[in-house]
């Protein structure tokens, strides 16, 4: 298995899945890796709705049915501002759109590409992860992020990938009418996962990280400079 280092700077999101499906004991590791997550006072907020099979097209036809009707039930918002923020997420779009060769005024190049996320990529799994609402909901959106974080690395370090997708959540009551998942639940994102297309032009896209300097402040650390 590769070091953890190496599985963390060469992960990568995959755009284009193989149709096979994981062993079952392979995702039951990934999980087992996922649930050892840090979280505020050993809270454990995470609830993970793994889906495959009928179930899977079920679901990803019917997030394509609410897309393409408008109906949007997001359950948390989902906008990036006005700044540096926003403008990172177009550069990545921009990438990503050319690598597909989709122009701008393309819209509907550009709506296929949304119906291609609500179809998981063609990926055979798809994990959806949901949070209690717990006060504000911040504290638990935190640990399930880092749930997802440990599920990624898992499954790139066992030769899988995974993708992230807020995408879903802005069909968040369609999802938890599919999967029949009470009310109290909150989606915050899914994550497909399943084996890459090796040779697709989509999955080493380089979208870079923006340097130490931009995002961390330094006080009183001796010996660490980060410009």
């Amino acid at each position: 298995m590769p070091s953890f280092t190496d599985v963390m700077r060469t992960r990568r999101s995959a755009r284009e899945f193989l149709p096979d499906p994981m062993p079952g004991d392979a995702i039951r590791e990934v999980l087992e890796d996922a649930r050892w997550a840090p979280s505020h006072s050993n809270t454990q907020p995470w609830i993970a709705h793994v889906v495959s099979g009928a179930a899977r097209d079920r679901l990803s036809a019917a997030l394509v049915a609410a897309h393409d009707a408008g109906r949007r039930t997001p359950d948390f918002s989902d906008t990036y501002g006005d700044g540096v923020h926003v403008e990172r997420s177009r550069q990545q779009a921009a990438r990503l759109y050319g690598v597909r060769g989709i122009a701008r005024e393309d819209h509907e190049g550009r709506t296929e590409v949304v119906r291609e996320n609500l179809r998981f990529y063609g990926a055979p799994h798809v994990v959806m992860l949901f949070i209690p609402r717990l006060g504000d909901g911040v504290r638990a959106a935190s640990d399930l992020g880092m749930y997802a974080q440990n599920f990624l690395l898992s499954l790139h370090a066992r030769g899988y990938q995974g993708i992230a997708q807020a995408v879903h959540a802005q069909y968040a009551q369609t999802v938890r009418t599919v999967l029949d998942v009470p009310a109290d639940l909150k989606l915050l994102f899914g994550i497909a996962f399943g084996s890459a297309v090796a040779d697709s032009p989509l999955r080493d896209i380089r979208v870079g990280r923006v340097p130490l300097s931009e995002n961390v402040a330094v006080h009183d650390t001796a010996g660490l400079c980060v410009r």
